[in-house]
């Protein structure tokens, strides 16, 4: 995916356009509420600047936008980790892991969870 990154804000705002889509601005703004101290008006300049990047589409639909994803979680997510363990760990995932083992941030089912997903990997690629 070779598109532009989304911010902390517009990422609150995605989050809810993958729930619930398709969706209206008013409802963005309700979905909102307790999650996010804006008012209506900031939360349309993030669906207008979510338009422009296309990562969503407004849908013109018996006199009510609509928006809609352009993009799957999943992608974003992946662009989003890839970006961060570039920037961050050179795209090293060890010293990742290890900073958040390190420094506590793991629970223990976390760190079982990993601990099954590391010995399923085949080494012998």
């Amino acid at each position: 995916m070779d598109k532009a990154r989304i911010s902390e804000s517009e990422w609150i705002v995605m989050e809810e356009i993958w729930t619930r889509h398709p969706v209206t601005a008013a409802e963005v703004v309700e979905g909102l509420q307790g999650k996010a101290d804006w008012k209506g008006q900031t939360i349309r300049t993030l669906l207008t600047r979510l338009v422009k990047k296309a990562f969503v589409r407004m849908i013109h639909k018996e006199n009510v936008f609509l928006y809609e994803p352009l993009v799957e979680r999943a992608s974003v997510v992946e662009q989003e980790s890839s970006s961060f363990l570039n920037r961050v760990f050179a795209g090293s995932c060890k010293p990742l892991v290890l900073h958040f083992v390190e420094n506590g941030e793991l629970t223990v089912e976390e760190i079982e969870e990993l601990k099954r997903a590391l010995e399923g990997i085949d080494t012998n690629d």
